[in-house]
């Protein structure tokens, strides 16, 4: 794959017309799917060359380019931080978007999972109560 990759680039760049460029022209035309997996770092750190050499100039190299641009930050860059009030109803929002997604059970499957769950918790509380009564039994018989 990475063979084709080549090619593909080698033929973008040259003039003439022979095979390799109709290979690499249709290698090149959008499938409709996504490309590989890749983080949005990623695609924007594999952007920002392309965008600061045209913002340096035809001229400008592009290592002049990231530097001119530098890496210090000034606070017109921080994102601007929401009201308290709209960021608490948008949340709320999506809390009642996501309740809107679940599949909530019917009357009969509550009763079922609700019986389920009190057999269970009776059967623990007789068991742990069975064995507290067995260690207190055992302890009183051991030091008497």
């Amino acid at each position: 794959m990475s063979e084709d990759r080549g090619k593909a680039e080698n033929s973008a760049g040259s003039l003439g017309t022979d095979d390799s460029d109709a290979t690499a022209s249709q290698s090149s035309r959008p499938t409709g799917k996504r490309p590989g997996r890749r983080s949005r770092a990623a695609a924007s750190a594999a952007d920002v060359p392309a965008a600061t050499t045209v913002a340096a100039g035809a001229g400008a190299p592009a290592e002049s380019a990231a530097k001119s641009t530098g890496s210090s930050k000034t606070k017109s860059d921080k994102p601007r931080k929401e009201n308290f009030f709209k960021r608490l109803r948008r949340f709320l929002r999506e809390v009642v978007a996501e309740l809107r997604k679940v599949i909530w059970p019917n009357r009969k499957q509550m009763i079922t999972y609700t019986t389920v769950v009190v057999v269970f918790v009776a059967f623990m509380v007789a068991f742990v109560s069975g064995l507290d009564l067995a260690f207190i039994k055992g302890v009183s018989w051991l030091f008497g």
